[in-house]
């Protein structure tokens, strides 16, 4: 059985892989990657059983007919947090003026090249009016995640999916962006019109959204959508 997974839920599927596929009697081969990387391997043909993506995208896909009609599952609600290396003075990040501050002040900002908060972060700073000020300073991954590259010093701080920070050793995720600059991403299930797992498929789903996955998801930085 094929998964495509979006690394937003990462921290969860990983866990869950081997439970699932003691329940379904199939093994499970799980592609992670960034939902925009995703959705331009499906837009290349690949294919699989199950799709885990922002919900916007699994949309897309049934509308488009590559996944089955009917077929979204909601899983959990993902934000946008702000992570620096253990050790280093915690910021202020509780307000959209000392997140701003904070972003200003410091001497390296890094953010995702891809995936959905590396499509928005740079279209906060715009907002914010600061967009000027963070280019010089901004920061990729050399490789790896975001917060890998942190934990290596790439950075002074970083924005990601809180999510995708919290598994990494050597970093503090301070906490999330302030509400009225957060944003929030649904992450959703869909299953291939072309699976040739689908029933297999539909127990992954159903493993996925448990009162046992539902507390899994708090422990990971995620709000269960089911």
């Amino acid at each position: 059985m094929k998964v495509l997974c979006t690394n937003g839920v990462k921290a969860v599927t990983a866990e869950l892989i081997s439970v699932v596929e003691r329940t379904i009697g199939l093994s499970v081969d799980v592609d992670y990657a960034s939902t925009n990387m995703l959705m331009d391997t499906i837009a290349g043909g690949e294919t699989g059983d199950l799709a885990v993506l922002s919900a916007e995208a699994i949309d897309g896909l049934i509308e488009k007919g590559v996944l089955q009609k009917g077929s979204r599952a909601d899983l959990a609600k993902s934000v946008i947090g702000v992570a620096i290396r253990k050790g280093m003075a915690v910021p202020d990040i509780g307000t959209v003026e000392a997140l701003k501050a904070t972003l200003v002040s410091a001497r390296s900002v890094m953010y995702s090249k891809t995936g959905i908060s590396g499509v928005y972060v740079p279209q906060m700073f715009a907002k914010l009016g600061i967009a000027n000020l963070i280019a010089p300073k901004a920061r990729n991954p050399s490789y790896g995640t975001v917060g890998e590259a942190l934990a290596r010093g790439e950075a002074e701080i970083a924005l990601q999916q809180i999510s995708e920070l919290l598994p990494v050793t050597g970093i503090k995720v301070v906490g999330p962006l302030p509400d009225p600059v957060q944003l929030v991403t649904v992450f959703s299930a869909g299953i291939f019109s072309s699976a040739a797992e689908p029933r297999a498929a539909r127990m992954l789903v159903e493993q996925l959204t448990t009162n046992a996955a539902r507390s899994l998801y708090i422990a990971k930085g995620l709000e269960p959508a089911f």
